[in-house]
């Protein structure tokens, strides 16, 4: 009893040994600034969305989209309650510092040993009968390697990786919202473009019957009209059943019925994409969710060495077991049926058949791997930025000489109708001119829609907000009523009973 004070008094100190590595990042190969960009700013430009990135392009329809995936994702909901979990198996781990207590009472019929130790002969005496006891137990490990601590600092990892993979998971959804979305207003402004043709041809068809009926022109020509209308109409559905796919594949993303969802239709053309601040490319680590992640997950790892380091070494209890013990329960509470017992249990490691060694080489592995893991994560994160930029770089040039291309067609297209229309051209040179613009304008447009998706593959790659200084915060999502809370239990003796223990 005069080493209990003592042991209370260290074990209550943060001086006591902790086993095993401390976290620190690990260094990373980081360029200067990624290659071929021109424009890159540290810091974000104050007009610049600080969390809400889709709001950069400007679009109120995105926006709403942007609200019901969020709201109603079901990989989001997932994703949070995996946080949940994490979370509370990180607040579990902090009980283990802690004294326990528990009431565990008996009511049993025993017989005792004839030749148990007694400090007087038995000579065959022994008790048959009932036995009560009331005791109360303590138990309360002293963490003299830090081996709970270390623990605890695991859980702590954990639950900030998760709540890193449940940014990424929905970051991931916002995307492809984002990407789908671009995707069918690049349809939509093709079928804008093809229905204009399907009006120029119908115009060029009424020219081409009324020079057969004034015998100036051919059924041929006649015929080869047709054909082009009804060519551009084949691809208005074609375009039309591929609208149809993104339209359902936005209504998965949002989490609702594709039966009851749509999009109307946009008249506009396409915008031109927003610039994004690339930054440099340290500031991955902190922007990127998926390489937070994997670096909690190497935290987690280092803290699980000192806990299976700590294995090796001799575990300290404080035991105590206080109460009342009686064969007549009519004098179970009375002072001569008090009994009690307090003192520390040590256990010291001295064969386990090798377990513990194993235990810290599957540690040391595991640890291992995150790192492995964590390295691959930033170096993929490099290369998506990169390819980004790339692309982005590339589809602007591209725009530009596209654009050229298109207005020289639609000139040429001009020239040919006047001529057509004129007599002194034949129509196979309309048909062909008609032909070369449309195929012209859908590209513009297609490149157009690939520079909005392109900002969008930039900024996924770029983890999304540019103001690192913003909490992660968990999103507002729509309860499922499915989801029942289970602490709701219907009024009675058990859900009261069941109150009286809720803060255990």
């Amino acid at each position: 009893m005069r080493l209990l004070l003592p042991i209370l008094l260290a074990s209550s100190t943060a001086a006591l040994a902790q086993i095993g590595p401390s976290y620190e990042r690990p260094d990373t190969a980081v360029p200067p600034k990624f290659k071929g960009v021109t424009w890159r700013a540290a810091t974000p430009s104050a007009h610049l969305s600080k969390g809400q990135w889709w709001t950069v392009f400007r679009d109120s329809r995105l926006n709403s989209l942007m609200a019901m995936a969020t709201a109603n994702n079901q990989q989001v909901k997932g994703a949070i309650a995996r946080f949940d979990q994490a979370r509370a198996a990180a607040r579990m781990s902090r009980g283990d510092f802690y004294p326990s207590l528990s009431l565990p009472l008996t009511a049993e019929t025993q017989r005792t040993s004839e030749n148990m130790p007694s400090p007087f002969p038995l000579n065959g005496l022994h008790y048959l009968g009932p036995a009560f006891n009331a005791p109360l137990d303590f138990s309360w490990e002293i963490d003299l390697w830090g081996k709970l601590r270390r623990a605890a600092e695991g859980t702590r990892a954990d639950a900030a990786a998760a709540a890193d993979a449940m940014h990424n998971v929905l970051l991931g959804i916002q995307a492809d919202v984002a990407t789908n979305y671009f995707r069918l207003r690049t349809l939509d402004n093709e079928m804008r473009i093809v229905r204009s043709a399907v009006g120029l041809r119908g115009e060029a068809l009424k020219i081409a019957s009324a020079r057969v009926q004034a015998g100036a022109g051919s059924d041929l020509e006649q015929a080869q009209a047709e054909t082009e209308i009804a060519s551009a109409e084949a691809e208005i559905s074609a375009l039309q059943a591929q609208r149809d796919q993104l339209e359902n594949v936005l209504a998965i993303l949002l989490g609702t019925s594709a039966s009851n969802f749509r999009v109307p239709v946009s008249e506009g053309g396409i915008p031109g994409p927003p610039s994004v601040p690339a930054g440099v490319p340290s500031d991955l680590l902190e922007r990127r969710p998926d390489i937070s992640q994997a670096e909690r997950v190497l935290h987690a790892a280092t803290a699980r060495i000192g806990v299976a380091k700590a294995l090796f070494f001799p575990s300290v209890k404080m035991l105590g077991r206080g109460g009342f013990q009686s064969g007549d329960i009519d004098v179970l509470f009375e002072p001569s049926s008090l009994m009690w017992s307090l003192g520390p249990s040590i256990n010291v490691p001295l064969f386990s058949g090798n377990k513990n060694r194993w235990n810290l080489t599957k540690a040391k592995a595991a640890h291992d791997e995150a790192l492995a893991n964590y390295r691959q994560a930033f170096i993929a994160a490099l290369a998506d930025v990169e390819t980004s930029l790339s692309s982005i770089r590339n589809l602007g040039a591209q725009a530009a000489t596209q654009g050229r291309a298109r207005d020289s067609a639609e000139k040429a297209a001009q020239l040919a109708r006047t001529r057509f229309e004129a007599g002194t051209s034949p129509y196979l040179d309309y048909i062909d001119a008609n032909r070369t613009t449309l195929t012209m304008q859908r590209a513009s447009a297609q490149i157009a829609g690939q520079r909005l998706v392109a900002t969008v593959s930039l900024i996924k790659a770029l983890g999304g907000g540019w103001d690192q200084r913003l909490p992660n915060e968990v999103p507002v999502t729509t309860p499922d009523p499915a989801a029942r809370n289970l602490d709701q239990d219907k009024p009675g003796i058990f859900g009261r009973v069941k109150g009286w223990f809720t803060r255990n």
